[in-house]
């Protein structure tokens, strides 16, 4: 009889299929709230924060998409690049955004990208900036039900440049590296962040990791742009992320390389 590892953490039987699945939860939802049956748009993007999204909905820039079926979230859809996008608020963490993740594979989606707030690790990095992650180290759980234990997992490669190129032009700078993500943001300690400067890493966040796996195990491609606007003993502007016509630019920008890279690729 094989060994079982002793840490819960490490001890997920990766090659058997899993007793609850995406599928039978977006049936139940269907089946409650009788929803059509219509797909949802092949580009949608997890917004962390939130605010974005309540800004376009209260301005009439974001509808609700009636066929989405979810329990937990609602999503909206914009205009982007000739075609819908959707537009999930509050994805915090790395397990409730695979779970999303989840439904958005099995409900039609083709594209997830996620813009998630980070917190600055490299001293260097100018407030606020962009980081697209190349790679995320596995400070968290989730990823551990997707992938063999690793000191960290790479993001899809051939997201990156598409990614850089649509944020570019909105005049924030904007560089591709390493990123932390954690389950438990007020448990950084200095030292760790010493160290993982000290590795080259850029910044902090709680979902990438989780996201990649995802991406790595259902092989469905995820991007993630990292908005970094704080750091410790950095209070002036901390947080600033610009203003509402800053963000809907940024969002825009994001939905319509999307959009366009999935027109190009076509995964599935």
């Amino acid at each position: 009889m094989p060994v079982r590892n002793p840490l819960p953490i490490l001890d997920h039987p990766l090659d058997r299929p899993a007793a609850f699945t995406p599928e039978a939860l977006i049936h139940a939802v269907r089946t409650e709230r009788r929803l059509p049956q219509t797909p949802i748009p092949k580009v949608c993007l997890l917004d962390f924060d939130g605010d974005i999204t309540d800004w376009l909905a209260s301005a009439g820039l974001a509808t609700p998409w009636p066929s989405w079926a979810c329990f937990h979230t609602t999503m909206f859809s914009f205009p982007a690049g000739g075609a819908s996008a959707g537009l999930i608020a509050r994805t915090i963490g790395g397990p409730y955004a695979v779970l999303v993740a989840e439904q958005l594979r099995v409900s039609g989606a083709e594209l997830i990208l996620g813009l998630t707030s980070a917190g600055r690790v490299a001293p260097s990095l100018p407030l606020p900036s962009f980081v697209i992650p190349r790679t995320a180290i596995r400070d968290e759980g989730t990823s551990y039900h997707y992938l063999p234990a690793s000191p960290s997992v790479p993001a899809p490669p051939e997201l990156i440049e598409p990614l850089r190129n649509a944020l570019l032009p909105l005049g924030r700078n904007v560089v591709a590296g390493p990123v932390w993500s954690t389950d438990a943001p007020y448990r950084e300690t200095h030292e760790q962040l010493h160290r993982y400067a000290a590795m080259g890493v850029l910044a902090v966040e709680m979902q990438a990791a989780s996201l990649f796996a995802f991406a790595a195990a259902r092989n469905f491609p995820v991007g993630i742009v990292a908005q970094v606007t704080n750091a410790v003993h950095e209070e002036r502007d901390s947080f600033d992320k610009g203003s509402h016509d800053d963000e809907h630019r940024l969002i825009q920008a994001l939905a319509r390389a999307g959009v366009e890279w999935v027109r190009n690729n076509s995964p599935r």
